[in-house]
């Protein structure tokens, strides 16, 4: 199972994005939260921007809908270049539906599930998606604390996919840093979203390698 690290530019400086992304030009992704102040309670960016940050992006763009109706709205973010669109399954009517209009403008489709929301009743659909994100955090603000409770839920995730033989990636997004990645891979993460602990390291480009290299630790126990 690889081991991707996506930074999220949440915590990065968002006047000079062309800078702050390319510090981080040694991660598999750059992750993008987009959020739209009735989902979840904040407001960063929209379309318009993460169109000028795909111009300028050293590795492909993971964009995380936090948005009402994405079902309206996502599309166009794959359509415009992201290489992954993440929405939310709170959020969305025809989750289905919009995974597979996501898939047909090439990029991959995430789900994602706050921490209250269960896996289970997505598990039949499992094959529609190629990457569930459960959501270590509340969503809406960078720097919290990681939740240790979504630790069985992630395991029963990457459980599920296994039992089914499929290739889904399993991402965690909150609170990940060195203290706690390894604990989200040993629950059976591979994709990691970290903010706060790239974008405050002195070395930003030296805390992905770090982050990799615990990451892959765990996994190879």
């Amino acid at each position: 199972m690889s081991i991707v690290i996506s930074p999220s530019i949440l915590n990065s400086d968002f006047a000079d994005l062309r800078g702050e992304l390319a510090k981080i030009s040694g991660a598999d992704y750059a992750h993008v939260d987009v959020m739209d102040n009735h989902f979840v309670p904040n407001l960063t960016l929209g379309l318009p921007v993460v169109e000028s940050i795909l111009r300028v992006t050293p590795v492909p763009v993971d964009a995380h809908l936090m948005i009402e109706n994405p079902d309206r709205w996502a599309p166009a973010y794959a359509e415009a270049g992201c290489a992954s669109v993440t929405f939310h399954a709170e959020a969305a009517t025809a989750p289905v539906k919009l995974a597979r209009d996501l898939r047909a403008q090439g990029a991959r489709a995430g789900l994602g599930l706050r921490p209250a929301t269960p896996i289970e009743p997505y598990l039949d659909l499992l094959p529609e998606f190629d990457m569930i994100l459960v959501m270590t955090v509340e969503p809406g603000f960078g720097g919290q604390s990681f939740i240790d409770g979504t630790l069985p839920k992630i395991a029963r995730t990457r459980a599920a996919i296994e039992a089914a033989g499929l290739d889904i990636w399993v991402q965690v997004d909150g609170g990940v840093s060195r203290a706690t990645i390894e604990r989200a891979a040993d629950a059976g993460a591979n994709v990691f979203v970290a903010g706060s602990a790239v974008y405050n390291a002195e070395d930003a480009s030296a805390e992905v390698d770090a982050l990799r290299a615990l990451a892959r630790g765990a996994h190879a126990h």
